[in-house]
């Protein structure tokens, strides 16, 4: 079998949504990651025979790869905890999107036969990932609401992005989250490395910790592909 990374690493100091506030400044999402306690101070609790590490991390959970549920979007909707993990892994579609630049939306011109995209997990390669890290990454193309509809009437079963939103972020009413994740199609953005998924045949996986009264988890993200 061939799997393919398709997460970012997740680490200290990493890069995430930034809030502009009223008063000019921004609130930067971010992960911090260092040792609870290293393995020099655990030392001596094992009389010097061994030592661990307990590492400790604190952040947002709408950052890095992650997966959004319908409750991050709707107060009644499932929460993470609450997916089946056979909800979570789906035949995967590549739609190559990378002929688009920043603020540009994709037409539904670009999507395949919606009886191709049943039950399916339907990932936009905008060739963005290669910006990750940089003020770039914030300026980005994103789907249309046509190709919103488009993919409802489908039925796929998951949507996922390799850029900081499915949304455009000038758009307020954030029509990605508010119509997908009505239905119950689940949502991953900030996804790497779907060029190497084009023209492949793959199951997705997008499976987080089973965590309770969350919107959202970041996922270790990767695709089995078919040989």
């Amino acid at each position: 079998m061939n799997f393919v990374d398709l997460s970012h690493t997740f680490e200290d100091g990493m890069p995430g949504f930034r809030h502009e506030n009223d008063d000019g400044t921004h609130t930067e999402y971010t992960a911090e990651v260092s040792p609870f306690f290293s393995h020099e101070e655990s030392r001596e609790k094992y009389d010097g025979k061994a030592a661990f590490e307990v590492t400790e991390m604190q952040f947002q959970t709408s950052i890095g790869t992650y997966l959004d549920s319908p409750y991050h979007r709707h107060p009644e909707g499932r929460d993470i905890g609450e997916l089946e993990i056979g909800e979570l892994i789906h035949p995967g579609t590549v739609v190559d999107a990378r002929e688009l630049d920043s603020d540009k939306e994709l037409t539904i011109d670009a999507l395949p036969s919606e009886a191709d995209l049943a039950g399916t997990a339907v990932l936009f390669n905008f060739g963005w990932d290669k910006y990750w890290g940089s003020e770039q990454y914030r300026s980005y193309p994103y789907i249309s609401e046509a190709v919103i509809e488009r993919l409802i009437d489908a039925d796929v079963s998951l949507v996922g992005v390799d850029t900081l939103n499915a949304d455009d972020h000038h758009n307020p009413a954030r029509p990605a989250h508010t119509r997908l994740l009505k239905e119950e199609i689940f949502i991953v953005e900030n996804l790497r490395n779907l060029d190497s998924l084009v023209g492949e045949s793959f199951r997705f996986f997008a499976v987080p910790i089973k965590a309770k009264d969350t919107a959202a988890m970041p996922i270790r993200a990767f695709a089995e592909v078919d040989q």
